[in-house]
């Protein structure tokens, strides 16, 4: 009996999410695919100024804590861990491209609404941290890793000074400070939901003019890519699972950990794979799968948490 209530809780607040996922993304990749440039002119006004306030009140909402330290510093060492480690050991992933689409995540647009339908509001900080985290090493040692030595330092300043997720820390850091924090949460919640939700049809888009422009071709060999989608999908989520059982972390920062780590391959693997015109096609098979498979595993690791 105990079992099937857990099951029932579980399958209520994961219904939901899918409900919330599954016809976004199928409606952005409809669009991507009939207006193809139309991604392009929402991604700038809901990179510079959507996001950053949508980031913003959910941490004014989850509070700038312990907890988001924590989990900001485990991501970021665990991430940077298995970075260094893949391309010193390249023999289960041979290229830089999957070495990077097997650890960076598309936390932003993907993991952090997941968060937000699933988890406590105090527990979104932690979501957001490991976001911060995986932007950061995503600029530093991901070009390295997919051999773009040359713009490495350029794109990592500049990419990570306009990265959503340290503007909206920045705006959250400096509302903390003003006696409005708690009004200002409240106003902003709903907005900020609107925001992630554009968000995840941005993400519908992107994909959608990837098949649109044949950057995914018909007879192109998808099993190169199985490795790196069982580290991303399952191993990666598993260790940070694993970790947070070991350092005894509040059961809301293991789950926003896992939760993210579970996200799909980020979008930025393949503007780096298109910069270097390297491994264009896997970069775009990694997104591709890796996005439709968590519509599968992201539950299922919910499940397991729970």
């Amino acid at each position: 009996m105990h079992g099937l209530q857990s099951l029932l809780i579980v399958g209520g607040a994961v219904l939901p999410l899918l409900l919330e996922l599954i016809p976004t993304l199928a409606l952005g990749l409809a669009i991507g695919m009939r207006w193809p440039l139309l991604p392009g002119a929402l991604a700038q006004p809901l990179v510079r100024f959507g996001i950053p306030l949508s980031v913003a009140a959910l941490l004014l909402r989850s509070g700038l804590n312990r907890d988001f330290l924590q989990a900001g510093a485990l991501a970021l060492l665990l991430i940077a861990a298995l970075m260094l480690l893949l391309q010193r050991w390249p023999r289960l992933l041979p290229s830089g491209v999957l070495q990077l689409g097997a650890v960076t995540g598309n936390t932003t647009y993907f993991g952090i609404p997941v968060a937000l339908a699933l988890l406590p509001p105090q527990a979104l900080g932690a979501a957001i941290a490991y976001d911060l985290a995986g932007t950061l090493l995503s600029w530093t040692l991901g070009p390295r890793l997919v051999a773009a030595a040359g713009q490495g330092r350029r794109s990592f300043r500049r990419d990570l000074g306009q990265s959503p997720a340290t503007h909206g820390f920045l705006l959250a850091f400096v509302l903390q400070l003003t006696p409005w924090q708690a009004p200002l949460a409240a106003l902003l919640w709903w907005p900020a939901r609107l925001v992630l939700l554009l968000a995840l049809l941005l993400v519908g888009m992107r994909l959608g003019v990837m098949l649109n422009q044949g950057e995914i071709q018909p007879g192109f060999n998808w099993r190169p890519l199985a490795p790196a989608l069982l580290f991303k999908m399952v191993l990666l989520p598993l260790l940070f699972a694993i970790l947070g059982r070991l350092l005894a972390l509040p059961a809301g920062v293991a789950d926003a950990l896992v939760l993210q780590a579970a996200a799909p391959t980020a979008i930025s693997v393949l503007l780096m794979a298109e910069a270097e015109g390297e491994g264009v096609n896997a970069a775009a098979g990694l997104v591709l799968l890796s996005t439709a498979m968590a519509l599968i595993t992201v539950p299922l690791w919910w499940w397991l948490l729970s």
